[in-house]
């Protein structure tokens, strides 16, 4: 309830957080739509991107969940917080779930205007539910990483820098914006490390395919480990 108010009190802090997916979507695959191959699964890039896009959603909204209490931690809420008469537990548990919440409203406002756009998903509203779980696998583990460094570093500056520094090269070494068979070989096999892109295949699948249960079985055993 704290975390929804406080959303409700910064309603900009939401509508900001989805522009930037907004601009990839529309501009991005605007952009490159003119010179993707033909064949391009999914028939249009965007309709190609669209998996990377909702991976990137989740991956920003998770792995920046545990800043707020970085703030607490530093401006001494934190400390009022485990003083009062309520579980510890409940102040993690309550973060995990509001991000994870907040990152599906995200991925459901980013497919409605993607099918406006002409985006379209082979394995239809079924498939929505099942891309936004492959979205929640992915961002539980990153949310769990970010509430550790909530408490592992010291100031959010750390914690900006290292969002900075992870962000962009864990977006493109991964399949969201190019196939893998399309890279070359090292960028590749560091695609292959990363969970984002068995997020994307998943969801890519669902869009693209459609329901290829043991492809999918594949991709979310990967991400739940």
């Amino acid at each position: 309830v704290r975390w929804l108010i406080h959303l409700k009190r910064e309603r900009f802090s939401m509508t900001f957080g989805l522009v930037s997916p907004i601009v990839f979507l529309v501009f991005f695959g605007g952009a490159f739509s003119g010179i993707a191959p033909a064949n391009l699964p999914g028939g249009s890039y965007r309709t190609f991107i669209l998996p990377g896009i909702v991976a990137l959603t989740v991956f920003g909204s998770s792995l920046s969940g545990g800043i707020e209490l970085l703030f607490d931690k530093e401006n001494g809420t934190l400390t009022r917080i485990l003083a009062a008469p309520i579980s510890r537990v409940s102040i993690l548990v309550s973060r995990f779930l509001y991000v994870n919440l907040v990152a599906s409203l995200q991925v459901t406002i980013i497919v409605v205007l993607a099918y406006a756009l002409g985006a379209r998903i082979a394995t239809g509203l079924p498939g929505f539910l099942a891309l936004i779980l492959l979205g929640l696998l992915l961002g539980f583990a990153l949310t769990v990483v970010s509430l550790m460094l909530a408490f592992v570093l010291t100031n959010h500056g750390e914690f900006f820098a290292i969002l900075s520094f992870l962000t962009l090269p864990l977006a493109f070494l991964s399949s969201a914006f190019v196939p893998l068979e399309k890279m070359p070989a090292w960028m590749a096999a560091c695609a292959r490390l990363n969970p984002m892109t068995y997020a994307v295949n998943g969801m890519r699948t669902l869009v693209v395919t459609g329901w290829d249960w043991d492809y999918l079985a594949r991709m979310g055993l990967v991400l739940a480990a």
